[in-house]
């Protein structure tokens, strides 16, 4: 059996996929020198004692307690984690050798080979033999364990890790690796380098006692050996090396979840934010619609005015706002909705009665509600405006009859015709006839009365309790005055086969001057009759009545000359005849000096007409060119807004060039539409000057205000949510690590099988995209696919769930399994986590997110206050529910 050779170091080398020993001359005088052999002792035996504590045993001579070779087998056992061949328990000694072998042949099949090392050697020998195991397992990466505590110390003052001989003879070394991973346990800028010994016991103290190192060197060793034993401290320092390879693996992992949490963390966020906006848009809807539904009207025109223009400033001021917080919330939700996609979350329910299709039912509520409510605004101004008119008409015409028939019952009740002449008794009849001429001429104006009164209750007038008493006074009066005008005739008509004859002049003029009076009354009532008109057209027309009535003025200035001819002939019978009656006429009211005051006062009226028609002539020319003016705006921004939602549609159907260009195109386009602003509130402004003039048509323009005011907030929803659309296709690919050629092929893919362009592709459409683009499809795997992108069964693909489908084919996401794995590393290989090692591995408040969500434990091994990690990772990804 080869022996080793005194002299001789051996090292182990890889080399052709198997470990080789490799001569090398020792130096005879190390070998000899009993400081090294010390050192070299003590630091093997403690690091097989902190391997073997493991199996519940230590040794305390090496060459002596691996003699049997059942140490040596127990030991290689805890190393690899695996278990060799049973021992041989007798006592002899081919039982000892027969164990040894058995270690020697585990290391053998592991591809070290062992040159002069046997089973029957010497304590050296079975020393060397053990050695191997440290240098194999430990120090055959040296270069690797170098560049390790290079890269660990670098930031550390006074510290230049080169060798693992001298560079560590000041123990700063050793208290930068513990400082680096766990600063709690040492202050490293209270250490003095003039203090070797200190710092290395120093260290050697914590790491034993934290970091379950044993100590395997001496610091006066380290401190007072010219060269300290490279393989003694290479040992030493790669227990450090797996201590804290241990924890990077633990932070990795804490780091992996922290990441996945602070996924959800900011997802949930998103919710409440959504659930925020959502329920305060929803309250603004609520408190709103029944406002524009309320459709009480008020009594006079000041009042619906103001609520007139209550309307303006919600259309103006309130709810344009609203129509950006709602398309805010749509983009909030398919944002949302994209994140949770691409980060394998399930997808976002939001509270009942707050989907974005509640908001939009509600928002639909809102419109309908809104609808019309500003065309009955109008319709009552105009109801009112002809009330107020009525009113009016009513107030002068009752006044001019109160006048007419004041005191005529009294004179109707008078019994004159008792004492009177025959002469003054036919008098008294012709002129009774007279007074029912005039009577029967104001039955007109009775009627007119009757029938405005009528008016005024149909349309509601707020005063009819007023007008309906005024009203049936006149009608009350009407009915005395005829049945008394009866009686009176009838006693006249007695009486009158005892008297004789009636003044021909007087009568003759009692005939002509009250119809003359009566046309005088009715002439003045129709001068200052008031009116309203709303086109040109209506307001000529009066003006060519007023002309064709101041036509007939020559006519009447003819008649009244007849009549007054006919007083004068009176007066000039009696002072011819010298009669001794009053010149005054017995059979008429009117006097000629009220005719002459009457001519006078349809003189002076004439021209007053005359200029309030001209006036009401100028105000409708200015309303049509408000008209004109309303409608060459409207007639320009109509088809404006029309071409930015055609050039929109267009855009978004491009596949050439990348998403950033088509999105840098959409911007232009927002920019465009946010600079058009200024001619929507033009036309806003032109549009309340024709409500402020009362102007309700316009022949000029198909466009009303509220059709752009539609267009208008469609065009700024469209370009929002167009731009969304975009942002969630960039977000979508730069997520999953998609390339803007893959992109554009998805994108030119769906849009040449979306025949009808409605962003949709119906099932045999989407397989026959899928073919073109390489997928080999059978029934059953087509039918999974449409589980995916079709789950509610509608029979259409959208262009988003045709992404995510290619996305989930090309891109690799983050799992649950993963999670749960890096939850069992921070777990030690538990099934369980407990809530001080989530607090140790995590940042406060996602420790404490997971502590507040995890379920409990309650599987194999369970302790109290254990935590069920897998359920929790398995729910934040909708694969369970906690």
């Amino acid at each position: 059996m080869n022996q080793i050779e005194p002299g001789v170091q051996y090292n182990y080398v890889y080399e052709d996929d198997e470990y080789m020993i490799q001569e090398e001359e020792w130096d005879r005088d190390l070998l000899l020198d009993p400081a090294w052999e010390k050192q070299q002792r003590k630091t093997f035996t403690a690091w097989c004692n902190s391997h073997l504590r493991k199996a519940g045993t230590q040794i305390e001579n090496i060459e002596e307690d691996f003699r049997n070779g059942l140490k040596l087998m127990l030991l290689l056992e805890v190393i690899s984690g695996e278990r060799l061949s049973k021992p041989d328990r007798g006592k002899m000694r081919f039982h000892k050798i027969a164990n040894v072998n058995k270690a020697l042949d585990y290391i053998a099949s592991k591809g070290v080979k062992l040159v002069s090392i046997g089973a029957e050697g010497n304590g050296t020998s079975m020393a060397l033999t053990l050695k191997s195991i440290v240098f194999i397992t430990e120090t055959s990466a040296k270069e690797g364990l170098l560049l390790w505590c290079q890269r660990k110390t670098a930031p550390y003052r006074n510290v230049n890790i080169q060798n693992f001989h001298t560079s560590w003879k000041d123990g700063l070394g050793l208290c930068a690796l513990i400082h680096r991973h766990r600063p709690d346990l040492i202050d490293y800028s209270k250490l003095n380098k003039d203090d070797p010994i200190g710092n290395i016991n120093l260290a050697m103290e914590i790491a034993e006692k934290h970091l379950d190192i044993p100590k395997m060197l001496d610091a006066e060793d380290l401190v007072y050996t010219a060269r300290p034993d490279e393989r003694a401290i290479m040992t030493y320092v790669s227990c450090y090396y797996h201590a804290f390879a241990g924890a990077q693996k633990a932070e990795t992992a804490a780091n992996r979840i922290c990441k996945v949490l602070a996924v959800n963390q900011e997802n949930e966020k998103l919710m409440e934010e959504y659930e925020r906006l959502a329920s305060e848009l929803l309250e603004w809807i609520r408190r709103t619609i029944p406002w524009l539904e309320n459709r009480t009207p008020e009594k006079t025109m000041q009042a619906m005015q103001k609520k007139l223009e209550d309307f303006r400033d919600y259309r103006r001021k309130h709810k344009p706002p609203k129509v950006q917080e709602k398309c805010q919330l749509e983009i909030n939700f398919n944002t949302l909705q994209t994140k949770l996609r691409i980060s394998n979350r399930p997808a976002f329910m939001p509270s009942e009665g707050k989907m974005v299709s509640d908001i939009a039912g509600a928002w639909q509520r809102l419109e309908q509600a809104e609808k019309g409510y500003e065309e009955w605004l109008l319709n009552e101004i105009r109801r009112l405006e002809r009330l107020e008119h009525l009113a009016e008409k009513f107030r002068q015409k009752a006044s001019t009859h109160e006048s007419w028939a004041y005191g005529k019952e009294q004179i109707l009740l008078q019994k004159d015709y008792e004492s009177a002449s025959l002469t003054e008794v036919r008098a008294l009849l012709k002129k009774h006839e007279a007074f029912e001429s005039d009577l029967a001429a104001h039955q007109d104006r009775v009627e007119q009365i009757a029938a405005i009164a009528q008016e005024l209750n149909e349309l509601d007038y707020h005063d009819a309790a007023s007008v309906n008493d005024r009203c049936q006074k006149i009608c009350d009066q009407w009915d005395r005055l005829g049945t008394l005008t009866q009686k009176r005739r009838e006693a006249l008509e007695r009486t009158e086969k005892l008297l004789e004859t009636i003044d021909q002049l007087h009568l003759e003029f009692a005939k002509r001057a009250a119809p003359f009076n009566n046309w005088m009354e009715g002439a003045m009532e129709d001068l200052q009759d008031m009116f309203i008109v709303h086109s040109i057209e209506e307001i000529q027309s009066l003006i060519t009545a007023h002309e064709q009535f101041k036509a007939t003025l020559p006519e009447a200035d003819g008649e009244r000359q007849a009549i007054m001819s006919i007083q004068n002939e009176v007066e000039k019978v009696i002072q011819s005849y010298n009669i001794r009656i009053s010149s005054s006429n017995p059979y008429s009211t009117v006097t000629m000096d009220e005719l002459r005051a009457k001519w006078d006062k349809v003189k002076q009226l004439v021209p007053v007409r005359d200029q309030s028609l001209q006036e009401e002539l100028a105000r409708q020319h200015a309303n049509e060119r408000l008209r004109r003016q309303f409608a060459a705006q409207a007639n320009a921004v109509g088809p404006w807004i029309q071409n930015k939602m055609e050039e929109i549609a267009r855009s978004s159907i491009q596949i050439t060039g990348a998403l950033e260009d088509q999105m840098n195109q959409l911007k232009q386009y927002e920019h465009n539409i946010i600079n058009y602003k200024n001619n929507i509130d033009k036309l806003e402004g032109d549009h309340q000057l024709i409500q402020e003039a009362l102007v309700f048509d316009n022949k000029h323009t198909n466009y009303t205000m509220e059709h752009i005011r539609v267009g208008w907030e469609l065009l700024l929803t469209t370009i929002a949510r167009t731009i969304n659309e975009v942002e969630t296709q960039i977000l979508t690919r730069d997520a999953k690590g998609i390339t803007q050629e893959q992109m554009n092929e998805f994108r030119a893919s769906f849009n040449h099988f979306d025949r009808r362009k409605n962003g949709l592709m119906d099932h045999e459409d989407f397989r026959a995209c899928l073919i073109s683009m390489g997928y080999d499809l059978g029934e059953a795997e087509f039918a999974r696919i449409m589980t995916l992108v079709d789950p509610n069964g509608q029979g259409t693909v959208t262009f988003q769930s045709f992404i995510d489908f290619m996305t989930r084919e090309t891109a690799d996401t983050d799992t649950a399994e993963q999670v749960i794995a890096s939850f069992r590393i921070l777990a030690s290989d538990k099934p369980y986590i407990l809530a001080d090692e989530l607090r140790r591995e995590l940042p406060p408040d996602q420790a404490q997110y997971c502590i507040k969500r995890m379920p409990a434990y309650s599987g194999p091994g369970s302790v109290p206050g254990a935590l069920d990690y897998a359920a929790f990772s398995s729910a934040l990804y909708g694969e369970s529910d906690l």
